[in-house]
This record gives C-alpha cells, sequence and structure tokens, in this order.
C-alpha cells in the first residue's frame, strides 16, 4: 500500500479529479490499475480565498516499491496499516458477570467490546433509552419540569447525546483505537466520511441512532441493558467488590452479585460520587474550566476562515482558540458547535447549567461555542475530593437564580462593562435573537462567576477578536453557564484500571480519564481490555 500525504484539491471537486492527481503525483500511466482509499481529509484555508482540501490517500497498484521509487520527495511512502486487536483473554473464572454503570460512550464502548467477546455485561443506566430520554428532554425545554433521572446528562448515550457529536481527540494511537472506534461508529449507522474527516463529527440527530445499534448489538451478543436503574450503593468486603444495590422507579432495592464493576458513571453524576466517596473509594479534586457559551452568525465564522460567507462547496465552518491572561489563567473555546444550539443541560433543581449541540447538516443560523476558563482546587477554597463538584453547584445556583430558572442571555457589551466597571454600556446595534433550545431571557450573566473569572474571560474575548474580527462586537450573545466541561472529580485507579478497591474500574470522562467521545469510547474499550486479559469469557450457550 503506498500512502499520499498533502494531497491537494478543490472543494467540490471529482472522483476523476482525484484520479488523475493520483496518477501524476505516482507517475503511473493510463494503463496502469489502481485503487484508492481516503484515510484523512482536512481543509487547507492557509491562502484564503484559496481553499483546499488536503487528503492523505492510500494507493494499491501493483509494483509498489517501484512506483515509490520514481516518486520524487516526501509525499509518497509507503504505508504500514495499523489494525486494532482485542487481546487474548486470561484464564481466570468469574463467578458473576461484569456490571457496567452507565451507557455513556465510555460504558456502551465498554460493553459492546465485552459483550463481542463473550462476557455477558450488565449495562445500568438511571435514565431513560434514548427516544424515551428525547421526548422527556424535548418536554423539559418546551417548559416542562426537570427530570432529574432523565435529562441531557443522564440517559442512554450520555451527556454527548445531545452535543455536536465532535469525534476528534488528542489521545496518541498507536494500536489502532481511535479506527476502531470510528469504525464501531459507522457500524452502527454513523456516516462513512468520519472515518477520514480531520474533524469528524456525528450531530445528536444520527447520534440518536447509532446509540440504539449499539445497545442492540450489546443485547444480541448476551448483555442486557437496564434502563431506569439507578446505583444507590456498593458492597464490599475485605477491599473487593461484592455487589451493587440498584433502585428501579417504582421497585425495591435490587442486588446484583458481581466481581468486576466498571464505574463508567459520567462527570455529573454527583449523587454517585458521594455515595462512593462514604464507601471509601479512593478520589480526589482535579482542574477543570467553567464559562459560558458564547454566539455569533455562522456567517461570520465562514467568512473569518473562509473570506465568504457562504461557500458551496464547504461546511459550516469551526475555530479553535487559546489565550493566557495576564495572571496566567487559561481561556479557550471548547466543544464549538458550527451553525448550532445552545442547550439547558440542568440535571439537578434550582441549578441550571448550558452546553453547545448541532444535527448532523449544521444548519443553525449561529455558531455557539464555549468559551472557559481554567480552575484548580485552589479557587474551590477547599481541599475536600468534592470540593470541585461545590464549586461547580454554586455557580449554577446563582445562574438559575440570576435567569429565575431560564437560561440566562446577555450581551457582551454589558457583561463587559460591569466586569471592567466601565459605567452605562452602549446601545446595542446590529443585534440577534440566540438560538437556544429551552427557554431564556436576557438577565445578568456577569453576576454568575467570581469577579476574576469574569475578567479573565473578558481578557480572553478581546485577544480572540485580533483573530477573528467581530468577535468581541457588542451585540454578541453571551449564556451562562457552562459548568460540565469535564469531571471535577478523578476516582483513583492503577495500571491495571483498578480502584484500590479491587473489581472497580474506573471509566471515561467521569472518572477523570478521558475528555470528550473519543477518548471516553477509547477508555472503554482499555477497561474491557484490562477486564479480558484477566478473566475468561463465559462459555457460549448452545
Amino acid at each position: 500500500m503506498i500512502r499520499i500525504n498533502q494531497l491537494k484539491l478543490s472543494p467540490g471537486h471529482t472522483d476523476e479529479e482525484m484520479k488523475n492527481k493520483i496518477k501524476r503525483i505516482l507517475k503511473l500511466s493510463e494503463h496502469d490499475s489502481f485503487t484508492y482509499n481516503i484515510v484523512k481529509r482536512s481543509i487547507d484555508a492557509r491562502k484564503k480565498p484559496d481553499i483546499y482540501y488536503s487528503y492523505a490517500v492510500d494507493v494499491q497498484v501493483r509494483k509498489e516499491q517501484a512506483v515509490i521509487n520514481r516518486s520524487k520527495g516526501n509525499q509518497v511512502s509507503l504505508a504500514v496499516p495499523v489494525n486494532y486487536q482485542f487481546p487474548v483473554c486470561g484464564q481466570r473464572e468469574l463467578k458473576h458477570r461484569p456490571v457496567i454503570v452507565g451507557t455513556g460512550p465510555a460504558g456502551l464502548f465498554c460493553g459492546y467490546m465485552l459483550a463481542l467477546h463473550g462476557y455477558k455485561p450488565i449495562l445500568l443506566e438511571r435514565g431513560m433509552d434514548v427516544d424515551s430520554r428525547k421526548k422527556e428532554v424535548d418536554r423539559f425545554w418546551e417548559g416542562g419540569r426537570l427530570n432529574t433521572e432523565c435529562n441531557v446528562q443522564f440517559g442512554e448515550g450520555g451527556a454527548g447525546t445531545f452535543s455536536d457529536g465532535k469525534l476528534n481527540t488528542l489521545v496518541k494511537d498507536k494500536d489502532g483505537l481511535n479506527k476502531e472506534v470510528l469504525s464501531i461508529f459507522v457500524k452502527s449507522g454513523a456516516q462513512q466520511s468520519i472515518l477520514y474527516e480531520g474533524k469528524p463529527h456525528i450531530g445528536t440527530d444520527i447520534l440518536m441512532q447509532v446509540v440504539k445499534n449499539m445497545r442492540q448489538a450489546i443485547i444480541d451478543n448476551g448483555g442486557d441493558v437496564l434502563f431506569n436503574t439507578k446505583v444507590s450503593d456498593i458492597l464490599v468486603f475485605d477491599e473487593r467488590i461484592q455487589a451493587v444495590i440498584t433502585e428501579a422507579a417504582g421497585m425495591e432495592t435490587v442486588r446484583i452479585d458481581t466481581d468486576t464493576l466498571v464505574l463508567a458513571i459520567g462527570h455529573s453524576a454527583r449523587d454517585t460520587f458521594d455515595m462512593l466517596y462514604r464507601r471509601k473509594v479512593p478520589m480526589e479534586a482535579k482542574s477543570f474550566a467553567v464559562g459560558v457559551r458564547v454566539e455569533h452568525l455562522q456567517k461570520m465564522i465562514d467568512f473569518s476562515q473562509y473570506a465568504v460567507e457562504e461557500h458551496e462547496h464547504l461546511p459550516p465552518a469551526s475555530y479553535k482558540l487559546t489565550a493566557k491572561t495576564e495572571e496566567g489563567r487559561s481561556v479557550y473555546s471548547f466543544c464549538m458547535c458550527p451553525g448550532g444550539y445552545v442547550v439547558n443541560a440542568s440535571s439537578e433543581e434550582g441549578r441550571l447549567a448550558v452546553n453547545g449541540m448541532s444535527y448532523s447538516n449544521r444548519d443553525g443560523r449561529n455558531a455557539n461555542s464555549a468559551i472557559i476558563v481554567s480552575v484548580t482546587p485552589e479557587d474551590y477554597e477547599s481541599r475536600h475530593p468534592l470540593a470541585g463538584i461545590a464549586f461547580q453547584r454554586m455557580l449554577e445556583e446563582r445562574a438559575y437564580v440570576v435567569g429565575q430558572g431560564k437560561v440566562p442571555v446577555e450581551y457582551y457589551a454589558n457583561f463587559k462593562a460591569y466586569t471592567k466597571k466601565t459605567g452605562n454600556p452602549p446601545k446595542i446595534e446590529n443585534a440577534y435573537s440566540p438560538e437556544i433550545k429551552g427557554q431564556w431571557q436576557f438577565a445578568d450573566v456577569h453576576a454568575i462567576m467570581p469577579e476574576a473569572l469574569n475578567k479573565a474571560l473578558v481578557e480572553g474575548i478581546e485577544k480572540f477578536d485580533r483573530i477573528i474580527p467581530g468577535y468581541a462586537a457588542d451585540h454578541v450573545l453571551l449564556s451562562g453557564i457552562e459548568s460540565r466541561t469535564s469531571s471535577p472529580v478523578r476516582i483513583h485507579r492503577d495500571i491495571n484500571g483498578q480502584s484500590e478497591i479491587r473489581g472497580i474500574y474506573p471509566c471515561g470522562e467521569g472518572a477523570g480519564y478521558a475528555g470528550g467521545i473519543m477518548s471516553a469510547a477509547m477508555d472503554g474499550i482499555k477497561i474491557a481490555e484490562f477486564i479480558a486479559k484477566e478473566y475468561k469469557p463465559f462459555e457460549k450457550e448452545n
């Protein structure tokens, strides 16, 4: 297999143009037959408005080495594909089926791999199946009461189900794990293009079907998925997990015995963190970030990236921005949603949090992104392992009060004026309305966070304006509070993935080992590997 890097073509090119470019680069004759596969595609806009797609392409052709030898430069090389391999299973007997708490990406992929290899896992989800969950979330967004057990944070698919469905990660992939996750997504119904896009995303609409298909695969391979089933306690004897106690709506508590418990609980399972702390599961507070959702017109972002407000052959543009304040805090964009919506992502009564989401076609009028500031245990004013959760709750309570239960929105001019104490803000011109899933109202977003964090946000946004002109315009919309960027807790685990309480496997974003759909899914597979290396699967039933 031959790899061609930096193969550039104009957006909207044809398959014939791709083949002709391959022939020219490899110096193939008209009689040389070949096939090709796109490995990666990214947008090269460094010389806009002249914009290109830049490809990495694998080509199959006869006499590969001879073709490589006559191709000059570093653009052509021999491709060495990396194929993922699940480990050889161990020989220790499992007394009970593995139990996985949570069906977000970490729990879902862990369960998928264990089921596929004969371990018959039991997945426990406090929320509803994804179809029922969507109805419950839509009802809440339309003004209904919050369901604290099934919402944007809890339910099949995890918090990522109501997001942009981004699938990029900074995790190194020497074992082909990233590609394996993407392949499973495609096998489960995601679009083929995620296998090669430089910034792949699924979109919340397609992700819901993918989640259902993965659940069915788990069941078809001997696993079980139980919804409306909350883990209220764990039973430990001699520093080893013995069982979990579950509560189902309208039913008595049920004990499920297990010798392998995967905690893929997500970053918002605060009551579960509290229970685990009381049961002396070792954990610590960790740094995370908080901030606001910032909305701009998508056509403004497109112009900044493409030099045109709409490009016929390119997707809605995204961006990634970072800055360092004078006081040393990091301010950066997070979970940027082209053509997306701000959503009410609350999960507790009397507390309000926001997030961003996009559908697969990203055709909303506004772009939104979290602009967040790093916070550390020093900001929590406590060394308690759950101090970060208390800090989140304090901010979310303020957001709820400020917005009177609705998502609070403020023009950037007002936010900056109060933060810099410059008096009355200017009259807002060229205003546009926010794109929000859930009820909202204009309110004092600047009153939610401590002054030091507001100051850092303003400093960062002003710097971003130098990169994207108009980013700090008076009429830009800010919504608060973005407080669920990642887990404020890390549950300790060793090099084999286990807690000091043996048989407990902390996993994914909630446990502090991931930061997004892809890294959580990859961590879920890694925990499945740890279990498989130690235990042998159950024998298949006739």
